[in-house]
């Protein structure tokens, strides 16, 4: 949506074509890998692990472990046993789920389809597909496959499953205020010429070859200072793509910079709704969390900006 707005008439091509930039997800995902299976953690996380094996600590003396009450209230049912698969196949449904509501919402908008194979048409639906349908159909369906497994193994009754459902649905109306707000700002960006007008005033000093690092670098200042990510998309992307196109920069690899840096300081952020979410969901401390995850953070981080200040001397 972002990128149609900046006048892009295929963007999801042109988010496709932004993933082999997409560094700092990569990299991070990369480092959990190679942490899990060498066991070399550093830094913070190191004299935690060490405390927990040695001492039996999972917390620090002092730490203020992060749980809600609804969390703190559930209660294992007696005599059922605890099974994965409870979680992963609502989880697999909805993420199967996407690509094929995707399809399904963006048939409809073909041109021609019967001169393209049926493979072609569906890549093409996809991308004229409807996002908040399609999230809102799987998401749906993936909570009704849910309410089925665990009302067949007893584990709630339908009252509670109706209880926690609206508990869900109320805990997300923040995340969609600030969808609106952030998309808000983007619109505001665009008309007042924002990007266009960052890009004159630079492009005496900016090099074309250091715009996405710089992208990536204000991108991961903006997400930490505000804890989202998604806003930071909202704002990056509306001044990052016309500072692209006036500067002659890649276009691709800007995109992929304003991603990847709003990833960035949303994972390292003590206000970001996903690090809350995190210390609440494994009850350590929030500023705990932080600490701990940072410097992998950052040698990721550091990593992808390297790469983007490389990379834009070589690829245009």
């Amino acid at each position: 949506g972002l990128l149609l707005a900046q006048g892009f008439d295929r963007p999801f091509l042109a988010l496709a074509g932004a993933f082999p930039f997409n560094f700092y997800p990569m990299l991070a995902m990369g480092m959990v890998l190679f942490i899990v299976l060498s066991g070399r953690d550093f830094g913070p996380m190191k004299k935690a692990e060490l405390r927990a094996r040695n001492e039996g600590k999972l917390l620090r003396d002092g730490a203020t472990p992060m749980i809600s009450s609804d969390v703190a209230s559930l209660k294992k049912k007696d005599k059922i046993p605890a099974r994965a698969l409870n979680m992963i196949v609502p989880l697999g449904v909805m993420a199967g789920l996407m690509p094929v509501m995707l399809a399904a919402t963006g048939w409809s908008a073909l041109e021609n389809p019967e001169t393209r194979s049926f493979f072609g048409n569906v890549f093409l639906a996809i991308g004229q597909g409807s996002g908040s349908a399609s999230v809102l159909y799987s998401v749906l369906i993936a909570v009704v496959v849910a309410m089925i497994l665990y009302k067949s193994q007893r584990l709630f009754t339908f009252s509670e499953l109706m209880d926690l459902t609206f508990k869900g649905v109320g805990g997300l109306i923040p995340l969609a205020a600030l969808m609106m707000l952030a998309f808000a700002i983007g619109a505001v960006c665009r008309d007042l010429g924002t990007g266009v007008y960052v890009a004159e005033v630079t492009k005496s000093w900016l090099s074309p070859n250091l715009a996405p690092l710089v992208v990536f670098v204000v991108s991961c200042f903006i997400a930490f200072s505000t804890g989202t990510s998604w806003g930071t998309f909202a704002i990056m992307i509306a001044i990052g793509v016309p500072m692209a196109e006036t500067l002659g920069a890649s276009m691709s690899m800007t995109i992929a910079a304003a991603l990847g840096g709003g990833v960035f300081g949303d994972h390292c952020s003590p206000i970001s709704d996903t690090t809350i979410i995190s210390s609440m969901a494994s009850a350590s401390d929030l500023i705990d969390h932080v600490k701990t995850q940072l410097p992998y953070a950052l040698v990721a981080g550091g990593v992808a900006a390297l790469l983007y200040f490389v990379l834009g001397f070589v690829i245009h």
